[in-house]
Formats: C-alpha cells, sequence, structure tokens
C-alpha cells in the first residue's frame, strides 16, 4: 500500500494491519497458511506449465475440475496431502517443495 494512502486511511480512522493480527492467528497457523498458498500458487504454475487444463489434471489424480480448482484457490477443504500429492504428480521434488514453503520461486524446468 503506497504511504499516502495508508496515512490517509489512519487519519480516517482506520487501523492497518496484518490478517494475522486481525484473525489472532499464532505464528504456527500463519506458516501453515502461507505454505498451503504457496503450494497452491505453485500447482497452478506446474498446471498451466505443462499446457494442462484443470479437467485434465483432475483426471490424473481420479479426482474433480471442480477440486483441482479448489486446490488451486487455497480452499480450506484441501488437505496439504492433497496439494503434495498433485505436485509431485507434476514431478516437483522434495527441493522444490522446500522452496516454495521459504517462499522462493520455483526453477522452471520440465521434469522428466
Amino acid at each position: 500500500m503506497r504511504r499516502s494512502k495508508r496515512t490517509r486511511l489512519e487519519r480516517s480512522g482506520w487501523v492497518i494491519g496484518s490478517v494475522k493480527d486481525f484473525l489472532g492467528l499464532s505464528e504456527a497457523d500463519a506458516a501453515l497458511i502461507e505454505m498451503k498458498l504457496a503450494f497452491s500458487r505453485m500447482l497452478r504454475e506446474r498446471r498451466t506449465q505443462y499446457g494442462l487444463s484443470q479437467t485434465n489434471l483432475a483426471k490424473q489424480l481420479q479426482s474433480s475440475q471442480s477440486r483441482v480448482a479448489k486446490m488451486e484457490a487455497g480452499d480450506p477443504s484441501v488437505t496439504m496431502d492433497l496439494l503434495i500429492s498433485a505436485l509431485l504428480l507434476l514431478g516437483a521434488k522434495s527441493g522444490d517443495l522446500a522452496k516454495a514453503m521459504r517462499g522462493r520461486p520455483e526453477r522452471r524446468s520440465r521434469a522428466a
């Protein structure tokens, strides 16, 4: 957010903070949510990198297109193991997952 906008909002009585503060999340909860969102972004990136539609990926996962859409959106009903399984199916290695968890961008290479 631009500093001028932040200042204007604060002068109007708005309190600027993080989602973590607003929801009262612990450090562990906030970290878990960030990891899940990183895996969701990584899944979408890999799926599009390989030229797969959500429907194509769903068939490979023996799931539905709507489930893949939820996975990519970081829906709370999606488990971490499902996200990780899908990423592994798309060729992700443990190092790629670790980089995503640390917030580092994934290398753009196709798996063999």
